[in-house]
């Protein structure tokens, strides 16, 4: 084997690799931290829960308008074509025995003013308070569901992303490697001391992890464009993921207790918001049942003309002025009130079965998730070995194949088995890493990403 030629070859190489790096420009680093913190602020589901809690205090506050005084305007204008008859008894004339076809009333009348009325006893207005409050804690339960979403699948896209760029950078080594062999082989192979076949079975190999280089480098900003989209970030904003993400501080308790961490758990409290809500539902059906008492006042001014002559002011209007008491007392309904009941009953009946099914769904969540990090961490020791093994034997296989003593087959099946050992830690450091945000989501501490 020609040494110098091979090494003339490797100087080229690395220094054509040397001037490409010092010219490619560096994109904005992003952290796992600053991408969640991103997305807290800008993803369109948060936004749009922050305009439900807004809704909400709006809510309130109509509800609690219902209670105030309530002052309307009023006006009626009549026109009686044929003004109405009584029939009055002839006595009232002096004829006794008779009737007497009497009109009353004037062609043209109208009448305007103001109504007021206050409430003052209702049961349904009370409990309508109290359910307008809880909304008000139902919608910023939402929100930070909203919030929990949002961190596990901005956490997820990124880890799958930063997963892909270090696949593709284990393939960029590998296909470098290749990419410097064929260039050697191609040069020792015009020096007559190759085979063209040699030459041959690098450039496949070296095409095939072109191959694999494009289409995860297209997986690779695929997964970027996701990321962006979960952030509520423009797609034309380009940035690359930080290598020093970690979820080492995970801490993983003794035993996997689902009753432990329903505290923490925003959607059993939303659960339990919801259950509160329907209880309250039920209250408010139930007191539509008691009477109801408001105060009203009215106050209006009239006239009556047998001609259209309102403007004329030398005629005279009249005012009323009346205040008093309304009562309703609902006496029967048509069961209306028994079946609404019922049916919010069963409501709440389902709010607690959501409740057991998230209690079943917490304890496998967190069971799965420390099983499958115990697993991995084992995994990934196991592949570190095995990484360094297939390292060793294929720096032994090359130094072998330029003395002359193995042949190129040998070499291009080392290569092979040091880039699937390399994938294969890659993707178990991936499930360790999904493995402890699903441990985080399960016990309801995804907001401690950022925190």
């Amino acid at each position: 084997m020609n040494k110098k030629h091979f090494l003339l070859s490797l100087l080229l190489v690395l220094v054509a690799r040397l001037s490409y790096a010092q010219t490619t420009p560096q994109a904005t680093i992003l952290t796992l931290e600053e991408a969640i913190t991103f997305a807290t602020t800008n993803n369109i589901s948060i936004q749009k829960g922050q305009l439900d809690e807004e809704s909400a205090e709006y809510r309130i506050k109509e509800t609690k308008g219902s209670g105030l005084p309530q002052v309307n305007g009023v006006g009626q204008f009549n026109v009686f074509p044929s003004i109405p008859t009584q029939i009055l008894p002839g006595e009232i004339i002096g004829k006794p025995g008779t009737t007497v076809p009497v009109q009353f009333g004037t062609k043209y009348n109208t009448n305007g003013g103001l109504e007021l009325s206050q409430l003052i006893f209702s049961k349904s207005y009370f409990v309508g308070l109290e359910a307008a409050a809880t909304t008000r804690d139902l919608y910023r339960l939402r929100t930070q569901m909203s919030k929990e979403d949002v961190i596990y699948n901005v956490s997820s896209a990124y880890l799958q992303a930063l997963q892909t760029k270090e696949q593709f950078k284990t393939i960029e080594a590998n296909f470098n490697r290749l990419v410097q062999l064929e260039k050697i082989l191609t040069l020792q192979y015009k020096n007559d001391f190759v085979k063209k076949v040699d030459v041959s079975r690098i450039t496949v190999s070296r095409t095939n992890l072109e191959n694999q280089r494009q289409t995860l480098l297209a997986a690779y900003e695929q997964q970027k464009n996701a990321l962006k989209f979960f952030m509520g970030m423009p797609m034309d904003q380009d940035f690359e993921l930080s290598e020093a993400t970690t979820l080492a501080n995970t801490v993983l308790p003794v035993n996997a207790n689902a009753g432990e961490v329903f505290a923490n758990r925003v959607d059993y409290q939303l659960l339990q918001t919801q259950k509160k809500l329907y209880g309250l539902n039920i209250k408010n059906i139930k007191g539509r049942a008691f009477p109801t008492l408001a105060g009203i006042g009215q106050y209006t001014y009239q006239a009556q003309r047998n001609e259209f002559n309102f403007y004329d002011t030398s005629r005279p209007w009249f005012n009323t002025f009346v205040l008093g008491l309304r009562l309703n007392i609902p006496i029967f309904d048509g069961f209306q009130r028994k079946n609404q009941v019922k049916q919010a009953q069963m409501e709440e009946r389902k709010v607690e079965l959501d409740m057991k099914n998230l209690e079943l769904g917490t304890q496998m969540g967190l069971g799965n998730a420390i099983k499958q990090i115990a697993t991995s961490q084992l995994s990934i020791q196991s592949q570190e070995r095995n990484v360094k093994l297939a390292q060793e034997v294929y720096k032994t296989t090359n130094d072998l194949y330029r003395e002359g003593l193995a042949p190129l087959t040998d070499l291009l099946e080392a290569e092979v088995n040091l880039r699937s050992a390399e994938t294969n830690l890659n993707s178990e450091r991936l499930k360790y890493k999904i493995a402890q945000l699903d441990y985080l989501k399960a016990r309801g501490e995804l907001q401690t990403l950022i925190k």
